[in-house]
């Protein structure tokens, strides 16, 4: 059985009285740890959402056997004494390019969408589902859709894009057939990057 995906939501909160130092010191260890895990392949990817006032937060990208390997890896790193961790594990979606498949272009934003698929009764699904898979093929094609992932819950998914700025990958959203259709809701995230990033290395 292959390796499970899971998407991190890591959100910190240094406690009141940690000195500037000891915070410098965990976050130097937890730079050297995060490495050792990117050399593992563990940690794949590494992005910093938009963050409000005081906000430290960080979305990761890893990959483990099952749930319990997943944790002892994030137990593993030297931040989570003043962290929590919101784990999402990531299915195999049937129009995912693949990992690696698609080479990032550090000149352009890379962009998180969640999807939820609503077709109304009666919908031809198998005729637009054709369509949206020709469409994705074409996207990760022209070097716009990265990832696709299943997400829990019914007639949910996770994409990784990259663009130039929020107008194209809002005209790249719109091209989707379902988008067409009016069976998506998207929510869709602008990532900058983030020191630690294995594809920054």
């Amino acid at each position: 059985m292959g390796q499970t995906e899971y998407l991190v939501t890591m959100t910190t909160r240094v406690p009141e009285g940690v000195s500037d130092a000891e915070v410098a010191d965990v976050r130097t260890l937890e730079a050297a740890n995060t490495a050792r895990l990117a050399q593992q392949g563990i940690v794949r990817r590494l992005w910093r959402p938009p963050l409000g006032p005081g906000e430290w937060r960080t979305l990761g990208l890893f990959t483990a056997n099952d749930d319990s390997e997943l944790e002892s890896h994030l137990a593993s790193m030297p931040l989570r004494r003043w962290r929590t961790d919101e784990v999402t594990p990531l299915g195999l979606h049937p129009n995912d390019p693949g990992p690696d498949s698609v080479p990032r272009d550090p000149a352009e934003t890379e962009f998180l969408t969640t999807f939820t698929v609503r077709p109304p009764a009666g919908a031809d699904v198998e005729g637009v589902t054709t369509r949206e898979a020709v469409r994705a093929g074409q996207l990760a094609h022209e070097r716009k859709l990265r990832r696709l992932w299943l997400l829990p819950g019914e007639g949910r998914a996770l994409g990784l894009w990259q663009a130039r700025d929020r107008d194209e990958i809002g005209a790249l959203l719109d091209s989707l057939p379902m988008t067409a259709a009016g069976w998506l809701a998207i929510d869709t995230v602008p990532l900058d990057p983030h020191p630690s990033d294995p594809a920054s290395a």
